[in-house]
């Protein structure tokens, strides 16, 4: 790839607008970092992020230069607050993606690493990761991450939460399915946040959105992360380019504002260059990286990963479809079959661990059956044995779009059986809404044709739809269903009576 040196190139509109979908497909994975986008989309606006921007001390010292066009990895920090602002008050990093650009490779990698993971920080001895962050900046978090990982890193945006909030409402707010009931009323210095939200697709605003993603009162690490990539995967299909576009100069002061990064003082030239990969690297899909972590054999609070795991997430990070995901060939040979829905003979026994509860399922919905007629109520015959439904289901509510049309919902809650795992039924007349979009395949199973959405190789929704309305089966945020259980969960819908 060539060097840009000098005066910054121009680059055509066809690549400018290719390079925009890319972008934002990458950093919306942080959290404010919607609005960094436009930092990496519109190049004369450089000056106004500049002006607004605040470089991070001392952080060129450990970063480690690449060969242009070569793959770069950048570091997302996010926190309560700016590191360095003078209040006294250590603040710790609440999370941490890693993001690896590299166009040769049929993916872009992209990694939460657990704030709680068990580490040796330089300097300081065997802590928690996040307590770099809280010690020394995040420059010592960059020298934990490279000492853990053995990669170098390239980039850093230090992103601080309070602007996160007017990010997602300056560009409009984001649908999102919420997979349960989420509520504390006992927040304060030290505490869990406050948060009041109901089950069910829906738009999240400022601090809800900000509330839903940075929740952990009772989850743990990895099914906070699952949710944050969730919303933020959400957010990312539901944002057009003439939003980012028309409001640049607004969403870079807010960027500016409430981040801290590397590239603050950097020419035209390396942003251009940094542009450019990242527009290479846009005509990959995301690929999501779990970190293979379990908790501490200690009894501690803290999570621990074992070397041969490691390996495993480093090389998977590095090399994109080693892993869980389906391989490239796999891909493209599915894609080839989408022309058509699939006939799939369905299986005469159950999935294992699940089992018909028919009479539960009826006598759940039979409420919220009697109080409408809008919306004919499905519920699943067939569930995970291990859970069962939530008291805080079913919820029946209307949907507003965009255009301020009223739709009307209802969303089924069951629980997996696991700590923070919740699958879900959802209904709506709504058969438009964006959560719909895109669909991996669709299959014909019991005279219906069914729409599927994986990620990797798990399906994580499967939607159907009638004459009336269009329905949804969610699999969990860590989609600890297995494919079986989900196309036999979404087979299982039924109306009282049938």
């Amino acid at each position: 790839m060539s060097v840009y040196e000098g005066e910054t190139p121009r680059l055509g509109w066809d690549m400018w607008k290719r390079f925009a979908i890319g972008a934002t497909l990458v950093v919306m994975l942080s959290a404010t970092a919607v609005a960094s986008a436009v930092l990496l989309q519109v190049h004369e606006t450089i000056e106004v992020f500049r002006d607004n921007s605040t470089p991070i001390p001392g952080i060129t010292s450990v970063l480690d230069d690449v060969e242009p066009g070569g793959p770069q990895t950048i570091l997302v920090l996010g926190s309560d607050g700016r590191y360095g602002d003078g209040k006294g008050v250590p603040v710790r990093s609440d999370t941490m993606i890693l993001v690896r650009l590299d166009p040769d490779k049929k993916a872009t990698a992209v990694m939460s690493i657990p704030r709680d993971l068990k580490v040796e920080i330089p300097g300081v001895g065997t802590d928690r990761i996040n307590t770099a962050y809280a010690v020394g900046g995040p420059k010592l978090a960059v020298r934990t991450v490279k000492a853990l990982l053995h990669l170098p890193i390239s980039h850093v945006v230090n992103v601080n939460f309070n602007g996160f909030q007017r990010a997602v409402n300056r560009l409009g707010c984001v649908y999102t399915d919420v997979d349960r009931r989420y509520f504390n009323d006992r927040g304060g210095p030290g505490g869990y946040a406050t948060i009041d939200l109901q089950p069910g697709y829906q738009r999240l605003c400022g601090s809800d959105s900000l509330d839903y993603v940075r929740f952990r009162h009772a989850d743990d690490d990895f099914v906070r992360a699952a949710r944050q990539q969730q919303f933020l995967g959400q957010a990312k299909d539901q944002i057009g380019l003439g939003k980012v576009f028309g409001d640049r100069e607004e969403l870079l002061k807010i960027f500016g504002q409430y981040t801290q990064t590397d590239i603050a003082s950097d020419n035209d030239a390396a942003i251009m260059r940094l542009i450019k990969l990242a527009y290479e690297s846009s005509k990959n899909p995301i690929h999501e990286v779990k970190f293979l972590a379990g908790q501490s054999s200690s009894g501690n609070e803290l999570v621990e990963i074992s070397n041969e795991n490691l390996m495993k997430v480093i090389d998977e990070f590095i090399d994109v479809g080693i892993g869980t995901s389906l391989p490239a060939e796999t891909a493209a040979s599915e894609q080839r079959e989408r022309q058509k829905p699939k006939q799939i003979k369905t299986p005469r026994r159950l999935a294992p661990g699940l089992v018909d509860r028919r009479e539960a399922g009826e006598n759940h919905v039979l409420e919220i059956t009697t109080r409408q007629r809008t919306l004919p109520i499905y519920y699943p015959r067939s569930i995970v044995a291990r859970g069962g439904y939530l008291k805080d289901s079913p919820r029946l509510y209307d949907i507003f779009d965009r255009n301020k049309n009223k739709h009307r919902a209802y969303r089924l809650v069951l629980s997996q059986g696991d700590t923070g795992q919740f699958y879900g039924v959802q209904g709506t007349t709504w058969k438009a809404a964006p959560i719909l979009d895109n669909p991996t395949d669709e299959v014909r199973m019991r005279k219906r044709t069914y729409k599927r959405y994986f990620t990797g190789r798990r399906i994580r929704m499967i939607a159907w739809e009638t004459s009336k309305a269009v329905y949804w089966v969610s699999n969990t945020l860590s989609r600890s269903l297995t494919n079986r259980q989900m196309m036999d969960v979404a087979r299982s819908l039924q109306r009282i009576g049938q």
